[in-house]
Order: structure tokens, then C-alpha cells, then sequence
């Protein structure tokens, strides 16, 4: 079995103004940095629209039909301050969703070992009934539902290793102790949720790291408290959610991480998957907002992955 690699051109027509942080050139980048020789071994596929169903697993109905009605049809709407959709987002965000579910269905089937979901815009900011910090469906939340709902799967867990906290993912999954949530963030940051107190039914961990935290202190937070917290928990399946914006050149954070501390929290990731889900992880692309240094993470964490 191979790595997976699933995209769509759509995710790029999601356009807010010149300007953005979050701008279809992220997304360029990424799948620029995929083509060299180096990842001519992925599995590429094409990410499919996620389904109503799929959505209001974790999305209330009002909602989804309020993001839909808003989508412009000329120029841009502001559904939230940092969250503005353009003409093209309506399939974006659907093709986003539908790119972890399809993940998660390969992985599930054994047609691929692991998976990563190159799309855009990110979801992990996206509660049940608000859009957040550039989010609208929350993809790694809808996809742990999906594999419960479709694969039988009773535990699924999430990381996040995004700069930002994940808190859509955590509201998403506050109430049930068989979805694990488990998050490394810089504190004090947007969106202001994410303290080490916050722990829902016992299946949220927060792991806030100050503002200069270095290699050394997020591999010391990822050995000592995130991995023997998946370990304990068992999850069958493991999503990621992949932010890029702790590397050090990232202008919206503070945090002082390497391409090789992401090629190195991913393996240990997939040697947790290994030892206790049979390898079975998909990640999904968040943050990351240097162009540069999102490129070069990204490179770094498939390479891991297809390693694994």
C-alpha cells in the first residue's frame, strides 16, 4: 500500500480579497513542493464533494444551509471577520470535506496506508453552528464521524499540531468520550480557547506552548503527554490536523519549529498508528501561511508519512 495525495482544483477558486492570509497560492505551494521525483511514489486522487449527510454529522442543518445561501455569486461576503467566502468557495469548502472522508474510505479499505488531504480552505476553526478564523466545515471532524457512522469504528482521535487551536474540532467532540482530541497550540493566541483545563468528557488534552517555545520543548510536549494519551486512548483511527504555521517563519504566530520537527512529530505519529490503529491515519492540510516554509513543512510531513 501507498501514501494517498488527494486534491482538487476547486479549492483554489475559494478567492477572499488580495491580501488574505489564506489565499489559493498556499495551496499552490504545497502541491508544487509534491511534484519533484521525491513523491513520484503517491497514490493521487481526486477529492470527491462531501454530502449533505456527511456535513450535518457534525454541522446543524440551519447552518449548512446559511453558508450556502451566502455564497456570493460576484465579488465577496464576510460571514465572519477573517472568514470571507467568493464565488467559488461553495464547491471549495465541499470538495475540503470530501477530500478527508475519501481519506478516510481508502485507508479503512486498505487502498492506501496513510493519506494526506492537500486542500484549503482549513476546517479545524469551523464549530457545529459558526464559521471561524478562515474555516466553514470542519473536514477532520466531519471524516471521525464518518468513519464511526460508515466504518463501524467506535474511537477515533485528532491531532493538531496547527499553531492556532482547534477550536471547532474540541467543541465538535466536548461531549463524547470516544472521540480524543488532542492539541499543541501557542497560548496566548487566536482564537483565545485552548488552556490545559479545558477537557470535555475526559477526551480533550491541550498542550499550550508559550510564545518562543522551541524543538526542543514541542518534542518534549509530544513524547511526554500527547503520544502516551493517544496510546492509552487506542483509537482505530488517527486524523491529523496538519497546520504548518508553528515553523519559525510563520507571520501570524510565534513559535520557533523546524521542517524537521514536523517530519518528526509525524513519525511518531504514524508509530503510534502502527502500534495500536494498524497504521491508519489520514491528515488534512490547516494552516500555514508562509509560503516557503509551508512548502518545505509539507514536503517534510509526507515524507514521513510515505516513510512510515
Amino acid at each position: 500500500m501507498t501514501t494517498v495525495l488527494i486534491t482538487h482544483p476547486a479549492c483554489l477558486e475559494h478567492a477572499p480579497p488580495p491580501g488574505h492570509p489564506e489565499r489559493p497560492e498556499r495551496l499552490k505551494a504545497v502541491l508544487s513542493a509534491l511534484e519533484s521525483k521525491e513523491f513520484s511514489g503517491l497514490q493521487r486522487e481526486v477529492a470527491p464533494l462531501a454530502t449533505r449527510e456527511e456535513l450535518a454529522r457534525v454541522h446543524s442543518e440551519s447552518y449548512i444551509d446559511a453558508i450556502f445561501e451566502s455564497v456570493p455569486k460576484h465579488g465577496y461576503v464576510a460571514i465572519d471577520a477573517d472568514t470571507i467566502l467568493s464565488p467559488g468557495s461553495g464547491k471549495a469548502v465541499l470538495r475540503a470535506a470530501g477530500s478527508v472522508v475519501h481519506g478516510v474510505n481508502l485507508v479503512m479499505t486498505g487502498r492506501a496506508k496513510n493519506g494526506f488531504c492537500a486542500v484549503r480552505p482549513p476546517g479545524h476553526h469551523a464549530e457545529p453552528r459558526q464559521a471561524m478564523g478562515f474555516c466553514v466545515f470542519n473536514s477532520v471532524a466531519i471524516a471521525a464521524e464518518h468513519a464511526r457512522s460508515v466504518h463501524g469504528l467506535k474511537r477515533v482521535a485528532v491531532m493538531d499540531f496547527d499553531v492556532h487551536h482547534g477550536n471547532g474540532t474540541q467543541a465538535a467532540f466536548w461531549n463524547d468520550a470516544n472521540l480524543f482530541y488532542a492539541s499543541t497550540h501557542q497560548m496566548p493566541l487566536y482564537p483565545g480557547t485552548g488552556a490545559a483545563n479545558e477537557k470535555g468528557a475526559g477526551n480533550i488534552l491541550n498542550c499550550p506552548l508559550p510564545p518562543g517555545s522551541d524543538s526542543r520543548y514541542f518534542r518534549a510536549i509530544i513524547s511526554g503527554s500527547v503520544i502516551p494519551a493517544l496510546e492509552k486512548f487506542r483509537p482505530e483511527l488517527l486524523l491529523i490536523s496538519a497546520g504548518f504555521d508553528a515553523h519559525r517563519a510563520d507571520p501570524l504566530a510565534n513559535i520557533e519549529l523546524e521542517d524537521d520537527d514536523f517530519e518528526w512529530v509525524t513519525a511518531e505519529l504514524c508509530a503510534l498508528a502502527a502500534r495500536v490503529c494498524e497504521g491508519r491515519v489520514v491528515s488534512a492540510l490547516e494552516g500555514g501561511y508562509d509560503l516557503e516554509a509551508l512548502a518545505s513543512s509539507a514536503r517534510a510531513h509526507v515524507r514521513a508519512l510515505m516513510a512510515a
